[in-house]
């Protein structure tokens, strides 16, 4: 038989999915505009994911607040950005002091 008029004809695996590509950024709606909404996103997605920590190799850090990063496992905190745990240019400063630092030695 058909189904009534007006009447989902989701399969199972859509039953749970509410937005197609506004992922967390759906809670906004329509408001504030595409582009900003697609920033947003990157930046919520990157600042609810774990990360690999440093010290004890788990994939267990989790940002506290602005910049403040902390580790589940072995109770380390760790000052990083404010959205990531590694920022590009702490990366760069990183390198930079390596390379001094090689430069120095030989």
């Amino acid at each position: 038989s058909l189904p009534q008029r007006g009447a989902a004809c989701l399969s199972p695996a859509m039953v749970n999915k509410r937005t197609k590509k506004a992922g967390i950024t759906g809670k906004y709606g329509v408001r504030y505009g595409a582009s900003l909404r697609k920033t947003v996103k990157k930046m919520e997605i990157s600042q609810h994911a774990t990360y690999t920590c440093v010290f004890c190799g788990k994939d267990s850090i989790k940002r506290v607040a602005t910049g403040i990063w902390h580790c589940k496992a072995c109770k380390k905190t760790v000052a990083g950005g404010a959205y990531t745990l590694n920022t590009a240019q702490a990366a760069q400063v990183r390198s930079t002091i390596r390379r001094l630092r090689e430069g120095t030695e030989v």
